[in-house]
Order: C-alpha cells, then structure tokens, then sequence
C-alpha cells in the first residue's frame, strides 16, 4: 500500500472542503473495494476523506410512504432495520444477501452506489424501485445517476449523502452468486409501485452495469406472475462473458432470477 494521508470529516462540508484540498483524493465509506485495491497497489490516493462518521449520513427514516437511508449507513442496518422490512422487504433482503457478515457490518449503501460494481446489488433495487439519490450538490434520479461500469454521474469532489426509496406494493430481490465472492453473476429486482406500474432492474449481467428489462415489465403489467416472463431473456450479445459464466449462460439466469423474484414478491 502506497502512503496516504487520512482524514476524519466532521462534517458534509468539511469532507468536501477535504477533497477540494486533496490532489487525488478518496471518499472512504466501509472500505470494501477501495482498501484492498489500495493494497494490491492499484490506486494510490493521495488523500483518504472518511465520511464514516458524519452524522446527517447516517441513519434511517421513513420520508412519506417510503424511506430514506443515510449513505454511512451499513449493509447490516438495512437488513436488520424493521422499517426496511415493513416498507421495502426486497431492499431488506437484498442488503442481508451481500457479502459475508464481515462485509455487511463494514460495507455502506453510499460507497457501494458510488463504486458502481456492475456486479453490486444496490443498483438493481435503486434502478428498480425509482429511487433518488442525494448527494452534496444536487439529487440525482437513480437511473440518471449510474452511467456505466464502475461510472457515476458523481463529480470528483461531490459526495452521496443519502438515498430516498419511494414506497412499492410489493419488491423483491433474487440473484445468483458467485460462490467465492458473493457478488451477483445475475441479479434481479422486481417492484410493482403503489400504482400499479412494474419495473424490473438487472445487476451482475451486463457489460455497462445495471439495466432494465422492458420486456418483462411490459408482461408483468398485464398478469404478475412468473409465468408472464418466462419465454423472456436479454440479448446474449449485450451481457458480460467470462470464466465463470458465458452471456448466454446470464442470460438464462436473469430469466430464472426474475421469476424467483416474482415468485417472492407474490
């Protein structure tokens, strides 16, 4: 691991003011990409800005029928929280299936969208549940917010404060994980809002990270059931292709995947 120096922000503010100082500075949520890739000497900032540790980032609420969630909140809190489960069971279930315990007591909301894996599981529920995500300038559409594989429309020196999830009928996550690491090769979000409207997001598959299939909410719309979507898969040539699966292989999970989620959703 290459020097670095590490700061403590107090504040949203202060841990702007940091990175505005820092010439190649981090945000430091849990840590869980960034210090190992530190460590295998694939990025050396100058500057860590915790953010940890800032109140208004932590913590979650209900915000009218739906919720939001602080982004130095962990993986764990969402899991265990009773108003996630009452409100936005798939949310809850989806951040209780990352990682290991390990991971979920370190890991945050906010350093996972910001990363934008295109294996996390965050940005399907994001994506599917029409979420709005806060950040210190501006709030940003969810589907406005992800742009691409490991890509944000986050600036350099502007920081996730919260998320907002509006309310759903009815939500639910299943994906299938990579045995070693936990992440998804295909995961799928499902949620039916309070309208009626359905939209379905895929994390893990394709090759620009987390997208919806048009298809299936289309079918879902006329008749909620796994049977709706059962003859409908994402073009092969648009998915990810490697040693643990090929794109026609994620292709047929992401048909699997959603009919589980359905299936759960009920």
């Amino acid at each position: 691991m290459y020097e670095t120096n590490y700061h403590r922000a107090g504040s949203v503010a202060e841990a702007a003011e940091k990175m505005a100082g820092a010439d190649d500075g981090k945000f430091l949520g849990g840590g869980q990409t960034l210090l190992p890739t530190m460590k295998q000497r694939l990025a050396a900032p100058s500057d860590l800005i915790d953010v940890t540790k800032i109140a208004e980032m932590k913590g979650i609420c209900a915000d009218g029928d739906g919720v939001s969630i602080g982004a130095a909140t962990t993986h764990a809190e969402v899991a265990g929280s009773d108003l996630v489960k009452q409100t936005l069971p798939g949310l809850a279930s989806l951040a209780g299936g990352i990682g290991d315990p390990a991971v979920r007591h370190m890991g945050t909301i906010g350093g996972s969208i910001a990363n934008n894996d295109p294996a996390a599981d965050y940005p399907a529920a994001l994506v599917a549940l029409g979420a709005t995500v806060i950040t210190s300038k501006r709030e940003l559409a969810a589907e406005d917010f992800f742009t691409g594989m490991f890509e944000t429309a986050l600036e350099d020196d502007e920081v996730v404060v919260s998320v907002k999830f509006p309310g759903a009928a009815a939500s639910a996550y299943a994906k299938y994980p990579n045995p070693a690491s936990r992440y998804a090769m295909a995961g799928v979000f499902v949620a039916k809002g309070k309208d009626g409207g359905v939209k379905v997001a895929v994390t893990g598959a394709g090759q620009d990270g987390v997208f919806r299939m048009s298809a299936m909410e289309t079918a879902l719309a006329g008749n909620f059931s796994p049977d709706a979507v059962a003859g409908i898969a994402p073009n092969a040539d648009d998915l990810l292709s490697d040693l643990h699966g090929s794109a026609a292989y994620r292709a047929n999970l992401v048909t699997v995947m959603a009919k589980r989620a359905i299936a759960a959703a009920g």
